[in-house]
């Protein structure tokens, strides 16, 4: 009987310590009244920058919104994402624009050549009524080596229109971008396979 009336006791404190929080919960979200368009950036060492990007975009899809997704470094790479995402073309425009990992291309002027023209589509893209959000999967990587000006890639992005998300992946992240940006996320490594020998494989890493 004691134990009984021990769990009646851990359950009634526990719906009062729960209604208490939801009364906090409450008033908080009343305070949240803004609404607009957000600056989201995934950087760090951990894995998991593109993936969070690509989540946010099956998430637009699922209401019905409009996505544009540029992909800066991956190259002609076979991923998942794309054979995924090319099933909705009416919903979104994906722009492979990367010519692969700078250890393949070993050509700088072809790796800067090709982000800027990256940027451009990127430019488009934020300017289009059309799209609601914006991936920029991997401009990290392009900022980090200077391939593209980051104060003209600020500019856009603070002068983009009120309403458009745009998210922004890659590790090192500029200074310059997490000041100006709504989010910032950083994926921590703790432990990868890659250490343990494992390749890439299908499903988990592309």
């Amino acid at each position: 009987m004691s134990d009984d009336l021990n769990i009646q006791d851990l359950n009634t404190k526990h719906a009062q310590a729960m209604k208490a929080l939801k009364a906090e919960r409450d008033a908080m979200m009343q305070t949240k009244t803004l609404e607009k368009g957000l600056l989201l950036v995934h950087t760090g060492d951990g894995k998991g920058k593109s993936s969070a990007g690509f989540g946010m975009v099956a998430r637009n899809l699922g209401w019905g919104l409009k996505v544009g997704v540029v992909q800066y470094i991956k190259g002609k790479w076979k991923t998942g994402e794309r054979l995924f995402f090319s099933k909705f073309p009416d919903q979104v425009r994906y722009e492979v624009m990367g010519e692969g990992f700078t250890w393949d291309t070993q050509d700088r002027a072809r790796d800067i050549a090709a982000a800027r023209a990256a940027w451009l589509v990127s430019q488009e893209m934020i300017a289009d009524p059309k799209l609601d959000f914006v991936l920029l999967d991997e401009i990290n990587i392009a900022l980090r080596y200077d391939y593209l000006d980051i104060d003209e890639v600020v500019a856009v992005l603070k002068a983009r229109p009120g309403d458009k998300h745009v998210c922004l992946t890659g590790r090192n992240a500029k200074p310059q971008l997490l000041e100006i940006a709504d989010l910032v996320t950083e994926m921590t490594l703790v432990k990868h396979p890659f250490e343990q020998g494992f390749k890439a494989q299908r499903g988990v890493e592309f």
